[in-house]
């Protein structure tokens, strides 16, 4: 399976070519191109042409080192993240440490704002995507949740990394990220006759730049500190 060849070259298992000329880049130096690509002109504009061109040599040539489009992802996503934090000198219990993991997310995220769009459903994965993952896990690590509950936490969390992590990612909504009203959908909302006080009252006065990613993130873990007072 593809999938299997995929986890070899990020694990670091696949046996380099013996025959043909010698390699003239690594890996790493195709994955740092196209990274470069997607971080200005979105992860669309990745392709085995434009890394290729890039580094200075032919498509063909790139076919050695990652064989496939979902390849080139799978090593863009392992570079992009790094090495996933050690938390384990981040004082304030799991609570001090669930933020930090939260916004050590969000900042990779920021530096590169096509990873949250690549990472989702099933694919391979590499050491690095798994440490973040285990990172999460560790924060619950003493705690009084289960197993279950711990990657159920860690579930919790990543869906509002998520879902706070852009607007184009949160879905569609009848406001800008500054709190104003889309004027076109207004207009139209105004010639249909509809009127809702409600969306009226968060709307009204002066803009202001949503935080869409703290007050959900401690009102999750304000939940998982009830869940515990009360296993407790």
């Amino acid at each position: 399976m593809d999938s299997d060849t995929t986890l070899e070259l990020l694990w670091g298992l696949r046996t380099p070519a013996k025959r043909g000329p010698k390699a003239a880049f690594e890996v790493s130096d195709i994955a740092a191109a196209a990274v470069a690509i997607a971080d200005a002109d979105g992860v669309d504009a990745v392709s085995m042409e434009q890394v290729a061109a890039r580094l200075g040599y032919t498509k063909m040539s790139l076919y050695r080192y990652v064989k496939s489009k979902s390849e080139l992802l799978a090593v863009m996503i392992e570079l992009a993240i790094d090495e996933p934090p050690d938390l384990t000198g981040v004082k304030g219990g799991w609570r001090a440490q669930a933020r930090r993991w939260a916004t050590l997310m969000w900042e990779t995220w920021d530096r590169h704002p096509w990873v949250p769009v690549v990472t989702v459903g099933e694919r391979a994965v590499g050491p690095n995507e798994v440490g973040w993952s285990v990172a999460g896990l560790s924060i619950f690590t003493g705690t009084a949740l289960t197993r279950a509950e711990a990657v159920d936490a860690v579930a919790l969390l990543s869906a509002h990394l998520h879902n706070s992590h852009a607007p184009s990612t949160a879905g569609s909504q009848p406001w800008t990220p500054e709190l104003r009203a889309d004027p076109v959908l207004a207009d139209v909302m105004s010639r249909a006759g509809a009127d809702y006080p409600a969306l009226d009252h968060i709307l009204k006065g002066r803009a202001v730049s949503a935080d869409r990613r703290t007050f959900g993130l401690e009102r999750i873990l304000d939940g998982i500190d009830q869940h515990l007072q009360k296993k407790a």
